[in-house]
């Protein structure tokens, strides 16, 4: 089952007895947090989650599906969770 965020934000107020609006607050400033870090630091530990990080992607070659015609696609920077351990192992 995926959780949505108006779920998420729920379930941590109701959890933690605040009201929904202080949550999302909370998210927001959480996702501009960790924009600034990768922007400037290239990576950011989520204790008990994992590690994301920043990785180059190289140009290269690929197809347009409707026409089959060789497409450039560009290089551009992605980012990549690498989970923790104890998350890991929490699942098996």
């Amino acid at each position: 089952m995926a959780l949505s965020k108006e779920q998420l934000v729920r379930d941590i107020a109701e959890s933690l007895d605040l009201t929904q609006a202080a949550v999302r607050g909370v998210f927001e400033q959480l996702a501009q947090i960790a924009q600034d870090c990768l922007e400037n630091d290239g990576e950011l530990t989520l204790p008990g989650i994992g590690k994301l990080k920043v990785v180059e992607r190289a140009a290269r070659t690929g197809r347009n599906p409707q026409t089959g015609q060789p497409i450039q696609i560009a290089a551009k920077k992605s980012v990549r969770l690498v989970p923790a351990k104890a998350l890991v192992d929490g699942l098996n």
